[in-house]
């Protein structure tokens, strides 16, 4: 998509948004949506960072204007977050963790590998398999929340699947990146079959990115 189609795009997504919503939107609504849109277009850019930002800035203007509404996308998140966990984590000994903050540094030394349910409001994981020592043959990872950055390095130790789903944001696996709306990734290791020990990552993010590096 071209840099104008990228905007007619964009401006027509505003113009709906202000349709629907126009009764509810005020002053503050309206700048953090253009933040929010402005961010949505830098991201897509290819500027991500400060894509992040703006998206940021808009994010808490909405807070400011719209705390229940906020406060009711929370909730909703936090009540799926249960449900996945519940029919992903089918094993006793999983650790579950609900937080508005959370940061993982799993790629500064060897660390032991545990099934893992998490939700966060902002939440920022470093995931170096090399350096995993697995508990069980099958390990699941489920992440999710409002606002997350997710880096991991793979390692030929281990079969590895993937399934992740970025609303705002990018997922970048190698040398393909998306970006923008709705990115999606389904993605299995080639030696995910044959592997003794295998990992299960699940992903879902408002907005984020996930950047998945090869050795």
């Amino acid at each position: 998509m071209d840099k104008r189609n990228r905007l007619i795009a964009i401006g027509l997504i505003g113009v709906g948004c202000l349709m629907i919503f126009g009764k509810w939107i005020g002053f503050f609504s309206i700048v953090a949506l253009l933040f929010l849109l402005l961010g949505i277009y830098r991201t897509t850019s290819g500027k991500v960072k400060q894509g992040y930002k703006l998206l940021g800035i808009g994010a808490v203007l909405l807070l400011l204007d719209h705390l229940l509404l906020v406060l009711g996308i929370c909730l909703i998140s936090l009540g799926m977050f249960f449900v996945k966990s519940k029919r992903m984590q089918r094993k006793a000994g999983f650790m579950q963790k609900q937080s508005f903050s959370s940061r993982f540094d799993w790629d500064l030394s060897p660390w032991v590998m545990r099934s893992l349910s998490a939700w966060h409001v902002l939440g920022e994981a470093d995931v170096d398999l090399s350096l995993a020592m697995a508990e069980e043959q099958e390990t699941i990872m489920l992440f999710q929340g409002i606002f997350g950055d997710v880096d991991i390095l793979m390692s030929e130790d281990y079969g590895v699947e993937i399934e992740a789903f970025v609303l705002f944001g990018s997922i970048e696996s190698g040398s393909h990146r998306d970006t923008g709306m709705l990115n999606r990734l389904n993605w299995k290791s080639p030696n995910y079959d044959s592997s003794e020990h295998k990992v299960k990552f699940n992903i879902s993010y408002l907005m984020g990115d996930l950047d998945i590096r090869f050795p």
